[in-house]
């Protein structure tokens, strides 16, 4: 199936090209009108199916970053508070880390835009940089 579903109703709202010449929080060049700005939400490679909603569906609270690379520490507390940068330019939120399979959970102190698989996520203790994943 090539679909572009509403998040908030499952609803098909058409076709698409790809799941690839998308990315979560695109707004431009969805090529489908809705009356008010949409956003990419969740792409799924495995059903080839973007999903659009909202602004505020893609705020987010938590998410799991793999691949980790830690420098400052051998390993991190369950509970440390570290500034997270998702984005290059990204000034950072605050959040809590928690090791969980290799991977660390991160808790986001308020809600950050545009989380996404693939992404680099940053965290850090002042200047320090804690690790990457």
């Amino acid at each position: 199936m090539v679909a572009i579903l509403l998040i908030n109703t499952g609803k098909i709202l058409g076709k698409h090209k790809g799941y690839p010449f998308y990315t979560i929080g695109q707004r431009k060049g969805l090529e489908i009108a809705l009356g008010k700005p949409a956003f990419v939400t969740k792409i799924d490679p495995d059903n080839n199916t973007v999903t659009l909603g909202d602004e505020a569906d893609l705020e987010q609270n938590k998410m799991l970053v793999g691949k980790l690379n830690l420098i400052k520490y051998g390993n991190i507390t369950p509970g440390m508070e570290a500034t997270t940068k998702i984005r290059y330019k990204d000034k950072g939120c605050l959040s809590n880390l928690y090791p969980e399979n290799g991977a660390i959970r991160v808790h986001f102190y308020d809600p950050v835009k545009g989380i996404a698989p693939g992404q680099s996520a940053v965290f850090y203790e002042d200047d320090d940089v804690i690790g990457v994943g």
